[in-house]
């Protein structure tokens, strides 16, 4: 007796479920995995020998890694099936992290004798992040002071002039505070100090940049950055915080703008009327 031929599929066609639409997996794309409940930010895609999978970030910095399964996620409450961005058409002139026009193959100058100085590694991380291609393309060495209360010893070291500016970027750099009272003394036609009014460099990142609606008040007498650490629920480990911060910026649109325009500023100072040797 000669057997039916059944399709591979037997469901019915009333009860088959529509194919979900497909979603580039974007980074900063927020999605929530069907099976774990786990919710995150993309934070990259990767091929590998299994298929695509996908790098989930949550509120808390944990990472998981899924493979990107059709209807593996949920899209403001919706089923998709994640796939990978296609890379952009490159659209007119390309933009370092400061907004520059970049200048493709460019190499590094000679450095210049003028230099820049901030207070610590942080902030000197943070300006290699935001203005690290502009540095090297106008030969500007960035380096950090251990505080500010040495700058005045660092100052008459340096020695500088005309063809060999400094210009110093502090932290709470207001009125009638001692940074204040220091800078005053060091101000000269080839240096300039400038700053912003945060306590911390941390706090020049917007806070939506990293994900708190702002930056916590710490009492008095208390450390800064540990007070953050602790009032935002963080370990109390400030270089994870730190890195964690720092991994959060990818642009000056991450910076306030107190911070941007001071860097700028030294820069231009620094670079303005002075030739780099063997440009």
């Amino acid at each position: 007796m000669r057997s039916r031929e059944y399709g591979p599929d037997l469901t019915p066609p009333w009860k088959r479920s529509a194919p979900a639409p497909e979603v580039p997996a974007e980074v900063d794309l927020v999605v929530e995995e069907v099976t774990t409940g786990f919710c995150g930010a993309v934070i990259r895609c990767e091929k590998t020998a299994q298929g695509p999978t996908v790098t989930l970030e949550d509120r808390f910095g944990k990472h998981r890694v899924f493979p990107m399964e059709p209807r593996g996620f949920l899209l403001e409450g919706r089923v998709v099936t994640l796939v990978r961005p296609t890379a952009p058409a490159a659209r007119g002139p390309q933009r370092t992290a400061s907004g520059s026009i970049a200048v493709p193959g460019a190499r590094a100058r000679v450095a210049r004798a003028g230099r820049i100085y901030v207070e610590g590694r942080h902030d000197a991380e943070l300006v290699e992040r935001v203005w690290g291609d502009d540095l090297r393309v106008e030969g500007v060495v960035v380096e950090y002071l251990e505080g500010i209360d040495d700058l005045p010893a660092v100052v008459r070291s340096f020695a500088p002039g005309p063809d060999a500016r400094l210009g110093v970027l502090v932290d709470h750099l207001v009125p009638g505070s001692k940074e204040s009272r220091i800078a005053a003394e060091v101000t000269g036609e080839n240096v300039r100090v400038v700053g912003h009014p945060y306590v911390d460099v941390w706090e020049a990142v917007k806070p939506s940049a990293v994900g708190i609606p702002e930056w916590p008040r710490v009492p008095q007498g208390q450390d800064w950055k540990t007070g953050v650490c602790r009032a935002l629920g963080w370990p109390e480990n400030t270089g994870a915080a730190w890195q964690r911060i720092l991994g959060a910026v990818s642009s000056y649109k991450d910076l306030e703008p107190e911070l941007l325009g001071r860097v700028e500023e030294l820069i231009d100072f620094v670079t303005v009327g002075v030739s780099a040797p063997g440009s």
